[in-house]
């Protein structure tokens, strides 16, 4: 991305302006109408026909699914901190519909699942929509779409190509040239795009959790925060689970907490956890405002390798994410690597490129946060324990969306019989596994800065992202 603003000193003066008075704080947990936590897990006599393992949307909707399946039986959920502290609480709320990070990426693994998956993608992401309004969870829900947009002259290509591949599927798109992407949004870097209209919703991802925690409790689940499972054993027939505080015995137990060691330790050599980052803005003017159109308030996201995603919040404030990607050696998870200045010195220089227009803007919260990747990009399914244990992970950055159809997933496959899901090719597979520590850091170092190397020259692979692409291995978020 070509820097837009005056070179030198003045520059590096605008970004540490802008960057000065942040806090560092996720913009939507930073909520008045946060809820109190719940109670925790205690007592060693608790019992439930279905424990879920984490408080964020991958546990909240096995939940939730759970007993809209049957209402008599009996969910708990168990949340290590508080409800959506973690991913699901930080990340930009694109809800897609894509189950497969895309349709490309799709195609590349699993072409004969793909016209099932696009219509389960599709089905999935009407029933979060139905979830939410049914529910009355205020969540900010808008139905904009997606604006995929080319920043460098080899990207128009690869966008037209996807545009192809969408009207394939069915999908409501458009492709635009620079004059009609720049009537959308006007940024000086956009050259041209692809307008999907009708699988990305947005919304505020923290009400999102805390609205299905309420939706739970209102059908008879309970949830216990603060309660960290730390071992989960077989008994008899029942699976129990321990806390510091207390014990839970259940007859069938979901997995739901990704970026995190599994208690299933066969499932960690396939997931690696990646740090993300984002940042917002103070509140646009409307003369701020009309600089950069964006009167149909879509999602965006270019089209890089280390791509930028980026839309309004209800207040217009501008939440203005992604690029970096870092991994941290041994799978290191740790609060204090939620900043990184930076990454988000880096991110408001490419922010006043993309929108020079807003220079003297001010980013008022700058977070991170950590997510699960695997290497095929989206998740995979299995189970544990002779099937009284089930999991969906590896996400990679959509799991707003599809942590839906992963809960429906986990439940298929802990009812024992086969399903139109359990059948798929998608759900029965395995991705191929991350390398063991040092050459875990080695390979994802390698191939990020393969990556960005790939940026730099108009896209071109060299043998290592190559190499990569024919053994099946990746790493994105």
């Amino acid at each position: 991305m070509s820097p837009l603003l005056p070179a030198g000193r003045s520059r590096s003066k605008a970004v540490r302006n802008s960057l000065s008075d942040s806090e560092p704080i996720c913009w939507w947990l930073d909520d008045v109408d946060a809820p109190d936590p719940r109670e925790r897990l205690t007592g060693p006599n608790n019992k439930t026909d279905l424990a879920v393992i984490g408080g964020g949307y991958s546990g909240l909707w096995t939940a939730l699914l759970a007993k809209q399946e049957d209402p008599s039986r009996d969910v708990v959920v168990l949340e290590g901190k508080t409800l959506g502290w973690a991913a699901s609480g930080r990340n930009g709320g694109f809800c897609s519909a894509s189950l497969t990070h895309g349709q490309a990426n799709g195609m590349d693994w699993y072409p004969e699942d793909m016209p099932r998956l696009e219509r389960r993608g599709r089905d999935n992401l009407a029933g979060i929509v139905k979830t939410i309004e049914d529910f009355q969870i205020d969540c900010k829900l808008e139905k904009t779409g997606e604006l995929k947009v080319a920043t460098e002259s080899y990207q128009i290509g690869d966008l037209a190509a996807d545009y192809e591949r969408m009207l394939d599927f069915g999908d409501d798109a458009e492709l635009l040239d620079q004059a009609a992407t720049r009537a959308l949004v006007n940024s000086p870097t956009y050259l041209g795009a692809v307008n999907g209209r009708d699988k990305t919703v947005l919304v505020d991802p923290a009400r999102l959790v805390w609205g299905l925690a309420d939706a739970c409790e209102s059908l008879g689940v309970k949830i216990m925060e603060n309660t960290h499972v730390e071992g989960m054993t077989r008994d008899g027939d029942d699976m129990v689970l321990t806390s510091p505080h207390g014990a839970l015995r259940a007859k069938r137990v979901a997995l739901g907490t990704n970026a995190f060691p599994s208690l299933l330790k066969r499932v960690r050599p396939y997931v690696v956890p990646v740090y993300d980052y984002a940042m917002a803005t103070e509140p646009l003017t409307d003369a701020q405002m009309d600089t950069i159109g964006w009167k149909g308030r879509q999602g965006v996201s270019d089209a890089g390798n280390q791509f930028h995603y980026y839309r309004l919040t209800d207040d217009n404030c501008i939440l203005w994410g992604g690029y970096d990607v870092i991994y941290h050696y041994g799978n290191r998870i740790d609060p204090v690597l939620d900043q990184r200045p930076e990454t988000f010195k880096r991110l408001a220089e490419h922010f006043f490129a993309t929108f020079p227009q807003l220079e003297g803007t001010r980013f008022t919260h700058t977070w991170g946060g950590v997510i699960d990747t695997c290497s095929r990009f989206f998740p995979f399914f299995g189970t544990g324990y002779g099937g009284r244990v089930a999991y969906a992970t590896g996400y990679t950055g959509l799991g707003v969306g599809a942590t839906r159809f992963g809960a429906q997933v986990m439940l298929d496959l802990l009812s024992g019989e086969k399903t139109e899901l359990t059948s798929l090719n998608t759900v029965r597979a395995k991705p191929v596994p991350f390398p063991p520590e040092p050459l875990r850091s080695a390979v994802i170092n390698m191939t990020r800065w393969s990556a960005a190397r790939a940026d730099a020259r108009a896209g071109h692979r060299n043998l290592w992202l190559r190499s990569l692409d024919r053994f099946g291995l990746g790493f994105d978020s």
